[in-house]
Formats: structure tokens, C-alpha cells, sequence
């Protein structure tokens, strides 16, 4: 059976997303603040975790930073904080995802669904662009002989260029399609990705693959 973690400090949506996820079939534990959290988390091995942003003590956007260093459980915030600087904080923590209070349980189920999803184990593809190759099942980047760590999100974007080499690929796709959210031109969480890929791609004096079309998006070429 799946196993959720749902975090947040008010009893009442606690409750709540017990009854309505149970309901929909899954295994789901609770926990009121951020180290309760990282404690279940550690002992149960949940398959999804939904977490609150504002807790006392450890708040959200930290468990999440925890849970990400520790694995790639899957991460959507539910919060009442909606500005999209707030956004940007918990998916450069390292969530997948993000609900704003008052939410529909419809919305947050969908969005649960995906989540899962996105983290089935599907057939393995090794994509190769010049001297760098991708493992989808494996999730394993190598660029010549060294293999280079990436986390979760830096995969995700790596693959989406992977996948269209040589194509531009505008900001509001790569929003689309890596973090599913339009965030307009409001946010630089794709410069700041770019950024993390092209330091561990071009360690060692490596190559340039990735390149800015400036007013457009990003192309990966030689």
C-alpha cells in the first residue's frame, strides 16, 4: 500500500487529509511539527510526503531540505504562504510541488496522483548528447567517464534537454514541463538550475552544453 506522510500543525486539516487519503486507499501517517516529521519519515519510508510550511520549531522549507538530502521522496507543499517568492523558497528547498491554502481535496488528490506517478519505475532509456549520457531508470549522468551527482530537480531539467537537443527551449516550457507551475517572468529558479547543472557539467574545465538564448530560454549544444 502507498504510504503518505501528511505534516502540518493545525489538527483540523491534519484530520482531514487522514480521512479523505485513507478513504482514497492509501496508508497515511501524521505528524504535527517538522521533527516529528523527519522522525516518521526516517522509520516509515513514506512514498509521498504533503508538508506544511509554517510549523514551530523546524518549519517546512528545512524538512524538506532534510528529506531531499536523505532521498527523492516526493514533496508537495500545502501552505497559506502563496506569493510567488514563497513558491520559489519551497521548490528551491526541494519540493515537487506546491498547494496554497484553502485547497479542494480534488486538487490535492490529482496532484498527489501525478506525484506518484512521476515516481513509478518505468523501462530504461539511455539518452546521449556529445559525451554526456542519461540513465532514466537508473537516474545515473555520466559526462565522459566520470559520473556526476546530480539531485532530483537538476535530473529532471538535465533530462528535458536531453530529450530535445538542440532545440530552444523557452522559460515557460521548461516551467511547464520540469516544475509545472507558470511563474511568468517573476522568478529566476530556472537561472539558478541552469547554474547547478553547468558547475558540475563543466567541472574540470569541461565544455559549455548548455546555453543561454538570451530573451528566449536555453538550448543544449555543443
Amino acid at each position: 500500500m502507498t504510504r503518505i506522510l501528511a505534516v502540518d500543525d493545525d489538527p483540523e486539516i491534519r484530520g482531514l487529509l487522514k480521512r479523505g487519503l485513507s478513504y482514497e486507499g492509501y496508508a497515511v501517517d501524521v505528524a504535527g511539527d517538522g521533527a516529528e516529521a523527519l522522525a516518521q519519515a526516517r522509520e516509515r519510508e513514506p512514498d509521498l510526503v504533503i508538508l506544511d510550511i509554517m510549523m514551530p520549531g523546524i518549519d517546512g522549507i528545512e524538512v524538506s531540505k532534510r528529506l531531499r538530502q536523505a532521498g527523492d521522496v516526493p514533496i508537495l507543499m500545502l501552505t497559506a504562504k502563496g506569493t510567488v517568492a514563497d513558491r520559489v523558497a519551497g521548490l528551491e528547498s526541494g519540493a515537487d510541488d506546491y498547494l496554497v491554502k484553502p485547497f479542494a481535496f480534488d486538487e490535492l488528490l490529482a496532484r498527489v496522483r501525478a506525484l506518484l506517478r512521476r515516481r513509478q519505475p518505468r523501462e530504461g532509456e539511455i539518452l546521449r548528447f556529445s559525451d554526456l549520457t542519461l540513465n532514466t531508470a537508473t537516474r545515473e549522468v555520466r559526462r565522459g567517464n566520470e559520473s556526476i551527482e546530480l539531485t532530483a530537480q537538476e535530473f529532471n531539467l538535465l533530462e528535458l534537454f536531453m530529450r530535445h537537443p538542440r532545440q530552444v527551449l523557452s522559460r515557460d516550457t521548461i516551467f511547464e514541463r520540469v516544475w509545472r507551475f507558470d511563474f511568468g517572468g517573476e522568478s529566476n529558479i530556472i537561472e539558478v538550475y541552469v547554474r547547478y547543472l553547468r558547475s558540475k557539467l563543466e567541472a574540470g574545465g569541461k565544455p559549455r552544453l548548455i546555453h543561454t538564448v538570451r530573451g528566449v530560454g536555453y538550448v543544449l549544444k555543443e
